[in-house]
């Protein structure tokens, strides 16, 4: 017999109601459409005995927390229009623009989807999945500029992206946190506080990526005389020195990761946390409703349960990932016509553009978490994406170029190198006090804005009358 509480109410072995949905969901009007429509944990219908309603409703169920996970996914509408524009050979800077903004809610919907299959696998397993597909985005679409030659966009979006995340993010993050905590309740000054220790481990890793360019570009300076030979060669000494220099740093991240996951995991608890807020930013409402104290820490995100099952999400997976691709491909095809029209290079293309595609809504929610005087997240989400980009993803490609016979290699021409290993050096300073308020933020974005105007007046890199390096 069905049990009720005191109340009335139904209890927790309460029969299904007539209407197809426990006492919790129904209405005693009927139909439910705000549940049906906005409810992003349940759907009614989804555990009816007949199998086409069930199927049906556990079909939208997917389709409607997927589109509910992000804020930027009303751009989605955008997506046809980009592949229709691509398919029709529309005007370039047409399909640019279009598929620009197409890959950024699919960036959001893989990150999502990730995540949703992360908290099926466990704590380890999940972990590694996120930090594989961290930025799948961006190994797409450097894939797709790998195979169309495009080989300066491929280095100057891993260096744009390691950027846009050490100066742009988290001074943004330093910036608006600073300033919506800006005094403590007695009148003074206040700085937000996050693991130092953790910054520390990763900006020390992030010093020897920028020393994994620093020396092909040193050794590329050396072999002055042989620059032409070095490019059209693929058995000469920096392409070599570029693919063992990849195979060391992707040891060192398999090492970072049983570092991160498995021995020392206690020291990156808030990045796991992070994980969960970028992919669910409307958790962070209740907070901002005051249900969770300004100064709880990640806990009660890290609890949080998957929204759609194993299969379901890992449909939704591979499904992005394919469109993604598509418009990645036209993305990349149209990056000499969009450079020649516009009168900019590849590199400030690469180094701008390229990085908002994959990270905006991250970024977005990141600064979002900062303002939230949870400083812990924001660095997680930043440094932490940065690492993956710089110990994995860039020597990643360097591998996958091999592979396809193209000379991708560490040596970025120097003053890329140069604006990087300066970035990891202020970055460093700035956070090893684990401290953080909003004039350093102002300085990180100071330093952003400097080199993208650098790049932004420098011709193509192509030209090798303008080689600096």
């Amino acid at each position: 017999m069905p049990y009720y509480g005191h109340d009335g109410a139904p209890g927790e072995t309460t029969a299904l109601l007539p209407n197809g949905h426990s006492g919790t969901n129904a209405r005693p009007d009927g139909f439910d459409w705000k549940h049906f429509f906005l409810h992003r944990r349940s759907t009614p219908g989804t555990e009816s005995s007949n199998w086409a309603i069930r199927y049906s409703a556990s079909t939208w169920h997917v389709t409607k927390v997927t589109l509910l996970s992000n804020y930027v996914n009303f751009l989605l509408v955008v997506v046809p229009f980009g592949i229709l524009a691509g398919e029709l050979k529309w005007d370039p800077t047409s399909v640019f623009v279009l598929n620009f903004f197409a890959i950024i809610p699919l960036a959001a919907v893989l990150s999502f989807a990730t995540e949703e299959i992360s908290m099926k696998l466990g704590e380890t397993m999940g972990g590694l999945l996120n930090a594989t597909f961290g930025n799948a985005v961006e190994l797409i679409v450097s894939i797709a500029a790998l195979r169309k030659d495009q080989i300066e966009v491929v280095q100057a979006s891993m260096l744009g992206s390691i950027l846009s995340n050490l100066l742009l993010v988290l001074g943004m993050c330093f910036f608006f946190g600073g300033l919506r905590n800006l005094r403590n309740t007695d009148g003074t000054g206040m700085e937000q506080q996050f693991p130092s220790g953790t910054a520390q481990t990763t900006c020390s890793l992030l010093a020897l990526s920028s020393a994994s360019l620093v020396i092909p570009a040193t050794l590329y300076n050396v072999l002055d005389n042989q620059k032409e030979r070095i490019k059209s060669n693929p058995g000469d000494p920096v392409l070599l020195l570029s693919r063992g220099t990849a195979i060391i740093l992707l040891i060192l991240y398999v090492l970072y990761l049983f570092f991160q996951l498995r021995t020392h995991h206690n020291l990156f608890d808030s990045q796991a946390a992070a994980n969960r807020v970028l992919d669910d930013p409307t958790a962070l409402d209740s907070e901002a409703n005051g249900d969770i104290e300004a100064d709880a820490d990640a806990d009660d995100l890290e609890t949080e349960e998957p929204c759609m099952g194993a299969f379901p999400a890992a449909l939704v997976l591979i499904v992005t990932t394919i469109i993604i691709a598509i418009c990645a491909d036209y993305l990349v095809g149209t990056i000499d016509n969009v450079v020649d029209t516009a009168g900019i290079s590849k590199t400030f293309v690469g180094l701008i553009l390229i990085p908002i595609v994959g990270n905006a809504a991250e970024h977005v929610t990141a600064v979002v978490v900062a303002v939230k005087n949870k400083m812990d997240l924001a660095m997680g989400v930043a440094i932490g994406s940065s690492i993956q980009i710089a110990l994995f993803l860039t020597p990643f490609l360097v591998i996958v170029g091999w592979a396809m016979g193209k000379p991708m290699s560490l040596h970025f021409e120097t003053f890329s190198t140069v604006a990087f290993a300066f970035s990891v050096l202020v970055v460093t300073y700035t956070v090893q006090d684990g401290r953080s308020n909003y004039l350093e933020g102002a300085m990180l974005l100071g330093l952003y804005c400097i080199i993208a105007l650098a790049f932004y007046v420098s011709p193509s890199l192509e030209d090798p009358s303008v080689l600096i390096g």
